[in-house]
């Protein structure tokens, strides 16, 4: 499962992992510091906001390249483009300093990190062991001439599967991304798995983007997005060479977040 709906909200697992962590470092908090009436809650978003920037400057300086002839999207955060343990480690480090400065917050502030950062890491190492058990699924689509294709058909190479529709303003942004790294990666299948639209909107809408892709499907009755487990898009899944999920990203693809992911990818998939 990729998402949990909220009403009409559909909210990526991590990020509810995140708020849940959140909440039981604050709960935490309050809970060994009601005797005191030291409530560290200030504290504790004062970390996390610390931690969410110095892990997304860590991401820039690690991909700075893909950010020089678009340098604004160095504040756009709806990338995903993080790398954690930086800032986990220096959010640690500034809630050690504030608990060692102020006698009064030493135990609820340092019980509050403690469960944050070991539920949210025992989470997130759940969320990855239960993802890497995944495979690709057995399943039949439609290309865009209409005859069938099994996905297991392309079980052999590392694969990028990209869900997508044309109503969707992130997965318009970042098509023009992911049919650059279609042409410049040629040892990486990419597949783009159409949610709930037919041949004609989606040769429309191919044309007149000026859009070259390969390895367009049709998937009309959404059933890979169900299976997976995402009502959200654009969803994009990464697989080995032998069909093993090792890797997703739920929302918009910058050129830095998509090089991280194949990055990893690569990774995978070395001998």
């Amino acid at each position: 499962m990729m998402t949990m709906n909220v009403g009409p909200f559909a909210l990526a697992v991590p990020h509810v992992l995140l708020l849940a962590s959140l909440f039981l470092a604050m709960l935490t908090g309050w809970w060994v510091g009601r005797r005191s009436e030291r409530n560290p809650e200030q504290q504790l978003f004062r970390l996390l906001l610390v931690a969410l920037l110095v892990a997304r400057l860590a991401f820039v300086v690690v991909y700075v390249e893909h950010f020089r002839d678009e340098p604004w999207r160095v504040i756009d955060i709806r990338d995903g483009g993080f790398i954690a343990w930086p800032g986990v480690l220096v959010a640690v480090l500034l809630g050690v300093w504030l608990a060692w400065r102020e006698l009064g917050l030493r135990k609820p502030l340092g019980a509050a990190v403690a469960v944050g950062v070991l539920s949210w890491g025992f989470g997130t190492f759940a969320l990855h062991a239960f993802e890497q058990g995944t495979r690709l699924p057995e399943m039949g689509l439609r290309d865009s001439q209409g005859k069938p294709v099994a996905l297991q058909d392309f079980v052999g190479k590392p694969l990028v599967v990209n869900l997508w529709a044309t109503w969707c303003p992130p997965c318009r942004r970042e098509m023009p991304v992911l049919a650059e790294a279609q042409r410049n990666e040629s040892e990486v299948t990419f597949l783009f798995v159409n949610q709930g639209e037919g041949e004609r909107v989606i040769a429309d809408f191919l044309s007149a983007e000026a859009l070259g892709l390969d390895n367009v499907l049709l998937d009309t009755g959404g059933r890979l997005g169900q299976h997976i487990g995402s009502s959200a898009l654009p969803t994009t899944l990464f697989y080995d060479a032998d069909g093993r999920q090792v890797g997703s990203h739920l929302g918009e693809l910058s050129r830095a977040s998509l090089a991280r992911a194949l990055e990893q990818l690569e990774v995978t998939t070395q001998p």
